[in-house]
């Protein structure tokens, strides 16, 4: 596993972490949506990253 893939799961993880934080203080829609977005482009950028270091050999 490369470290970009590595960074990428730590930041999904961060992501989900705040979401579950504005979760429970009630925060607006807009902060819980800015985390649930951010935590779904990392599933994205998770996919791409896995597929080029295939494509790579790594």
């Amino acid at each position: 596993m490369g470290t970009t893939v590595k960074v990428i799961v730590v930041g999904i993880i961060l992501w989900l972490i705040a979401l579950v934080v504005e979760i429970a203080r009630s925060a607006p829609t807009s902060n819980i949506w800015v985390c649930l977005v951010g935590a779904l482009l990392g599933l994205v950028g998770l996919r791409y990253s896995i597929k080029r270091l295939r494509r790579e050999g790594n």
